[in-house]
């Protein structure tokens, strides 16, 4: 079959190892893989990785409610140019997509983004933590995740029902952990930071009570349980032992929560207000521990835009969130990579690729760089090295933490279904 693109010169690099190899794709398909491949349009990727493309477990993609601080189109562009082939969007919208006719409205909105975005549902009405909300009608739309993302299923009982109703289903549940009767008030994490600053501190325990609580109700009735942005050391222990212990336990780690610390807090400036919160050192240190042993599966960026105007109020009245989608790969390699914890290139892209692709069950992103596989790929050059600017890029907000960072790796293409959607480092569409 006759190639409409070849993606020449670079290095494969996908589960099954690396290799030196041209990839040939013809429609929305690889058609070849090794040397001399031919094709109606090459694209160079001398000096690049050529990897499966990126899947987020955790984008806030703000539409339908909240159009000023990003939109399907903004967010999607801006995951695509981060190398990311798939996103999955959080249902902590206005409405809250817990229904099917908001699920099929952002999956319309969807169609024609630049990256695959899927949905993901909330697993209580409104997300109010009261009453479980219709999980089948959404499931046989596709939703394959559900969370309440932005607060944590408080009631025990209430979970308790939702694990049983999703094991039946055969869907993923996904927890925000946070105990709102410790939380609640609260703007960064308790410790010598905010005791300095005045500011008041959510202690650790607030996430890790409910990873204790949801591990058991988990080994209680069987159901997969999925933690999201995990922030602390004795998260990441109990996360660790569940799994040792054969547990049906998966996890992820924010950019920001193996990037920066509460030290990030002492200027006031609401763009390092998030939560969880950026926690101690050693928080940070045993996230990326937690990655690099493999105990915390993926990164995932929890992409959380806000319109400049709210993110200008004082840091307690401030709604909490960062930018992620076109940093994560950068953040991944300059902090995981070249910190010497022992995570490879390999484990980075399998934290951003392969592995979040299983946890959501988003079977077409992912795959191996192989003959009739899907074209979802990235190809991006791990030694180009750039300084983060507060522009927001692609996004529709500014709220950049990392403002003068000097990282390594840019993608300079991205390939969604066949199509080259980013070229040279720039959006096609």
């Amino acid at each position: 079959m006759k190639a409409d693109i070849v993606i020449r010169g670079g290095t494969i690099l996908d589960e099954s190892g690396e290799r030196r190899g041209d990839v040939a794709i013809a429609g929305d398909r690889i058609v070849g893989v090794g040397d001399g491949l031919t094709g109606d349009r090459e694209i160079d990727a001398g000096g690049c990785l050529v990897t499966p493309g990126f899947v987020d477990l955790h984008t806030h993609l703000r539409q339908p409610g909240k159009e000023e601080a990003e939109t399907i189109e903004t967010g999607s562009r801006a995951a695509a140019l981060g190398g990311y082939t798939a996103v999955l969007a959080m249902p902590n919208t206005t409405p809250t997509i817990d229904s099917a006719s908001v699920v099929r409205e952002v999956l319309e909105l969807g169609r024609a983004a630049p990256c695959d975005v899927h949905t993901s549902g909330a697993i209580t009405v409104g997300r109010a933590g009261e009453q479980l909300a219709p999980m089948a009608e959404m499931a046989k739309l596709g939703v394959r995740v559900f969370t309440d993302d932005g607060s944590g299923v408080q009631d025990d009982r209430l979970m308790r029902r939702a694990m049983e109703y999703a094991a039946g289903l055969g869907v993923l549940l996904a927890q925000h952990c946070e105990v709102t009767s410790l939380s609640e008030g609260t703007c960064m994490h308790e410790g010598e930071v905010s005791a300095r600053l005045g500011l008041p501190g959510q202690p650790s325990e607030a996430e890790e009570l409910m990873v204790m609580r949801d591990i058991a109700l988990s080994r209680l009735t069987g159901a997969r349980m999925h933690f999201q942005h995990i922030s602390t050391a004795g998260s990441v222990a109990m996360i660790s032992a569940a799994k040792a212990a054969g547990m049906a336990i998966t996890a992820e780690a924010a950019p920001h929560h193996f990037t920066l610390t509460d030290e990030s807090c002492a200027g006031y400036d609401a763009t390092f207000k998030v939560h969880p919160p950026l926690r101690s050192a050693g928080d940070l240190a045993a996230v990326r521990a937690g990655l690099a042993s493999g105990d915390l599966d993926a990164i995932a960026t929890d992409h959380a835009p806000h319109a400049p105007q709210d993110k200008e109020l004082p840091f307690d009245k401030a709604p909490p969130g960062m930018l992620g989608l076109e940093y994560a790969l950068a953040l991944a390699l300059t902090n995981l990579v070249d910190s010497g914890i022992g995570m490879t290139v390999s484990d980075v892209i399998a934290a951003l690729s392969w592995k979040p692709a299983r946890i959501a069950g988003i079977d077409d992103h992912g795959r191996p760089i192989a003959v009739g596989s899907p074209a979802n790929l990235a190809v991006f050059d791990p030694e180009h090295r750039w300084c983060i600017d507060a522009s927001g890029g692609a996004s529709r907000s500014r709220n950049v933490p990392y403002v003068g960072m000097e990282v390594r790796g840019r993608v300079t293409a991205t390939i969604l279904a066949g199509e080259a959607v980013v070229l040279d480092g720039k959006a096609q569409r």
